[in-house]
């Protein structure tokens, strides 16, 4: 069951329309993945499916690495690149040009998402949504985090504030682990800069913000977003 509730869209000068918000109650990470996978019945082990999925994403990650595209009923991933070429002899300039590596939801997605059962429900309190995160240190947003520097995040309701000691912002890597950030520099509800922990050099990860904060007052509970872009640790 997936909740949603409407509120006013800022997107156009009607003031009668609304959009819809969806709520997801859990994000699972890969450690959560699994447990799941082991609480629904499953004849291998622990140890098996923690090797199997390695085997899956490293041969994906290989795949993509040199050049190939991947059609699984779970997800598509494909390539496009964009800049503009000044001529047919032109050839790729990493300052000019940039490859996009593209994962689109295969036929088993687009088979359950019609099957996904809605629910409506009251508007809560204004969720903390990430907009961009840049890495000060490279400029690229939405791409790297560079340890030991800066991160930029920009969005809606992040200020992070509130007595939980979950409170924070937090780096998630693909096996569930979380770092927090210590040094926070700037505060905002709409802008967060932070130094960078020391993470592990060439591992991904995602970007959570906890906090109680939520339009100009806190909450007795955090609120909680994860980034839903990957970021790599360079």
């Amino acid at each position: 069951m997936l909740e949603y509730s409407l509120h006013e869209n800022l997107l156009t000068e009607r003031k009668d329309d609304y959009a819809a918000q969806t709520h997801s109650k859990t994000v699972y990470t890969r450690e959560e993945f699994i447990n799941l996978m082991l609480q629904r019945g499953t004849l291998v082990t622990k140890t098996d499916i923690v090797a199997v999925l390695n085997d899956v994403e490293e041969t994906v990650a290989y795949i993509v690495k040199n050049g190939g595209m991947v059609n699984l009923p779970l997800l598509n991933i494909s390539f496009s690149i964009s800049g503009v070429f000044d001529s047919v002899m032109d050839t790729f300039d990493p300052h000019r040009h940039k490859l996009h590596v593209n994962v689109g939801k295969g036929v088993l997605l687009r088979d359950v998402e019609k099957e996904v059962k809605l629910i409506k429900v009251n508007a809560p309190s204004p969720q903390p949504q990430v907009l961009e995160v840049k890495d000060s240190i490279s400029g690229r947003v939405d791409e790297i985090l560079t340890s030991g520097g800066a991160v930029q995040i920009e969005g809606l309701n992040i200020k992070l504030a509130g007595d939980k000691d979950s409170v924070g912002l937090w780096f998630i890597n693909e096996d569930g682990f979380q770092t927090q950030a210590v040094t926070i520099i700037t505060n905002k509800p709409a802008q967060i800069i932070a130094l960078i922990p020391q993470l592990a050099d060439g591992a991904n990860y995602q970007v959570k913000i906890f906090t109680q904060y939520s339009s100009g007052k806190n909450l007795k509970e955090p609120n909680t977003t994860v980034y839903g872009k990957t970021l790599t640790v360079e």
